[in-house]
């Protein structure tokens, strides 16, 4: 009996072993990975190009469609809302993998390394829904109508179901930034704070159904954006301009609207942990948008920076240089000489400059939690970091 009794006991201890190497082998690869694509979903912090796709006039395209847009490093407008490159780009560089293309409107386009469904005014939560209340798109193409066209591009993008499971597996998924949109709908009509607040749960709701669906699809490796320091936005600037300078702080942001954007977060946050729970074989990425560009308006000159941060390089008018009835693509509106030296770019966006520090940011830390692993990267991805030349990287 005695005999039994200890192979049994035998058994338990080798099961409890490989149950935990098992589990620890799952922990590891969700840590560290060598992504192979980047899928990306969210709004005109993301878009590469997909809202000029959607343009169906081409003698009245996205303002974006037009000089001085793309002018530093494209040379040209490519769609994106930027002088030139964005956080994404930056990212897909530091990964070694191609610019990831708009799949609204590229013509056989290449979407092996990744396929963006970001456009520019896209909301989380659907259009209908925010009519019913008052509040109007611009376009149609919220969250869960780009998920429902990456599911349908799913026998194009990649073949078989188990091979499209293979490839989201593989992928970033960049879920965002989403949801700012929503609350632009109503912010920039003036509507009560208590009215947009209300929609912070069902935007944070959108977000984590979103990313539960691919991650029953496959996926394992999700960015999630927070929300911009909204009282540092030069158009927010402008629009709640007032008199009463103890609404501001010190760096001249208007602090009731940062307060908006932390409690965003912070809801957003709590949401994320409590998927990581349900999903602990899943990578799920905060990036902190807010503090990685408000060092950038704390200390500019660190970053350089050296013209006030809270000032559009492409603008006109005003003491913050932004017109919400003329704005950056006009024909009558310039742009600096030089955007690398500005944080705000168009007074909504900000420029190349200020992405790439922000991209920085979230890939070598401190503002992505949890942090990245890179330690798993090949030296050849390594090498093609175009943030620093540096092969030692930050790691959890």
């Amino acid at each position: 009996m005695a005999s039994v009794d200890s192979h049994v006991l035998m058994g338990i201890i080798s099961l409890i072993f490989l149950s935990t190497l098992f589990v620890t082998m799952v922990g590891s690869e969700s840590q560290c990975r060598n992504f192979e694509s980047i899928i990306s979903f969210g709004d005109s912090i993301g878009d590469t190009g997909n809202l000029l796709g959607l343009s169906d006039d081409p003698n009245n395209l996205a303002l974006s469609g037009y000089p001085p847009y793309g002018e530093t490093f494209f040379h040209q407008p490519t769609g994106r809302f930027s002088d030139g490159r964005l956080i994404i780009d930056f990212i897909a560089e530091f990964l070694g993998l191609p610019y990831v293309p708009p799949y609204f409107g590229s013509k056989n386009g290449n979407f092996e390394k990744g396929v963006n469904f970001a456009v520019a005014s896209a909301t989380a939560l659907e259009c209908s829904f925010l009519a019913e209340r008052g509040y109007h798109c611009r376009n149609n193409i919220s969250l869960g109508v780009q998920l429902k066209i990456f599911k349908e591009s799913l026998p194009n993008l990649c073949g078989l179901p188990s091979d499209c499971r293979d490839m989201i597996g593989n992928a970033l998924i960049l879920m965002g930034d989403i949801g700012a949109n929503d609350y632009n709908l109503l912010f920039f009509k003036r509507r009560p704070f208590h009215e947009v607040k209300e929609l912070v749960p069902l935007v944070i709701s959108t977000i984590s159904s979103a990313i539960t669906e691919l991650i029953g699809m496959g996926g394992r490796t999700f960015l999630v954006p927070g929300e911009f320091p909204k009282g540092c936005s030069v158009a927010y600037l402008t629009l709640y301009q007032t008199s009463n300078l103890a609404e501001y702080d010190s760096l001249g942001c208007l602090k009731w609207l940062n307060k908006f954007s932390e409690y965003h977060d912070e809801q957003l946050q709590a949401e994320l942990k409590r998927l990581r729970k349900l999903n602990p074989h899943v990578n799920i990425i905060f990036a902190d948008y807010y503090n990685t560009l408000l060092r950038l308006n704390q200390e500019p000159s660190k970053y350089g920076f050296t013209k006030e941060p809270l000032y559009a390089c492409c603008g006109v008018g005003g003491p913050y240089n932004f017109n919400f009835n003329t704005k950056c693509g006009s024909v009558e509106v310039e742009s600096c000489n030089d955007p690398s030296k500005y944080v705000a770019w168009d007074g909504i966006h900000m420029t190349e400059a200020a992405y790439k520090s922000m991209a920085d940011g979230l890939l070598k830390g401190p503002y992505a939690t949890p942090p990245f692993n890179w330690s798993c990267l090949s030296s050849k991805i390594k090498n093609k970091n175009s943030l620093d030349k540096q092969t030692s990287l930050l790691s959890s």
